[in-house]
């Protein structure tokens, strides 16, 4: 396995130019990350974004509301998004880029999610904000314009946590059936013993310093074993089709592929894409060719199961 070609050139910048997160306090990693961003001057054009406050269990949640520039003629289908940033850091627009193109490739209406972040909001805070957006999702769907059969919760990083734990969250609490969950590389489980976790922890981007860092902003030890922080130690059958994307040299690559396998010895239908070459992250430096290529291939695997679900 090496790394692609496009990955290596960039990987040098990415390991020094990001913070030692593990070297400061939940502010200043966020400050230190807000600072790095850069936003396009011309940001891919989509049908419709609007920003509203959703009800939640500590006020009002912040949503990034996204409808593709080719809408179809009825509801559409949804995804409800959370974002990475070890539950830390990033925002609407850190992945601002990254849900307009799932808005345009998939024809649904996105609902990105500004949720409490760590360490000022623990576990389980954001995942609670997940899921009640999910809930106004399917409450207000004929006003959203969106078929509420057809909605799916999707994240990246630890945004593809909070996506396993809210799709855990409406099968226990009789929510929302939804019709699909997408994890991009998700954060699955605190151990830091795995094989991809001693083969890459250190040089690839990511790394165990910064992971066990993030797990400690986020979930105190003695909490670290309830499914809704560590999702692969849930019961999972009966959960929605997953798609599940991981990253050959990502520390996480190992619990990510536990967590496909699992789904699918529970009997969830499960669709798993893993890029050999790729480090944590990649699926969101729209600069890389494999990048867009798993975009691509992400968004048609959403698309089909929104097709199999009947309007």
């Amino acid at each position: 396995m090496t790394l692609d070609d496009e990955v290596a050139a960039l990987l040098g910048a990415l390991n020094t130019g990001f913070p030692k997160v593990e070297t400061m306090t939940g502010a200043q990693a966020r400050a230190a990350v807000r600072a790095r961003l850069q936003l396009p001057a011309e940001p891919e054009v989509v049908g419709n974004l609007t920003e509203s406050l959703v009800p939640g269990p500590s006020g009002g949640i912040a949503v990034r509301v996204y409808r593709p520039a080719a809408a179809s003629g009825g509801p559409s289908p949804a995804v409800v998004f959370a974002h990475g940033g070890g539950f830390v850091f990033c925002d609407l627009d850190t992945h601002d880029g990254f849900c307009r193109a799932m808005s345009n490739g998939t024809g649904a209406v996105v609902v990105s999610v500004d949720y409490r972040l760590a360490p000022e909001s623990p576990w389980p805070a954001a995942a609670e904000d997940v899921c009640a957006v999910l809930d106004w999702v399917h409450r207000d769907a004929a006003e959203l314009g969106v078929d509420p059969a057809r909605i799916a919760v999707a994240g990246d990083s630890a945004g593809g946590n909070l996506a396993a734990v809210t799709a855990l969250m409406a099968r226990d609490r009789g929510g929302p059936a939804l019709a699909a969950q997408a994890l991009v590389y998700p954060v699955i489980a605190p151990d830091f013993e795995t094989d991809s976790y001693r083969a890459y922890g250190e040089g690839y981007f990511n790394t165990r310093a910064a992971m066990a860092w993030y797990w400690d902003q986020y979930v105190p030890p003695a909490d670290r074993a309830h499914p809704y922080a560590s999702p692969i130690r849930a019961e999972l059958a009966g959960l929605p089709p997953a798609v599940v994307l991981t990253a050959g040299f990502d520390p996480l690559c190992s619990e990510g592929d536990a967590y496909a396998e699992a789904l699918a010895a529970a009997g969830v239908p499960v669709t798993h894409r893993r890029y050999e070459g790729a480090i944590h992250g990649f699926a969101t430096i729209s600069s890389l060719s494999l990048a867009r290529r798993a975009q691509q291939q992400l968004w048609a695997d959403l698309a089909e199961l929104f097709g199999g679900v009947g309007r």
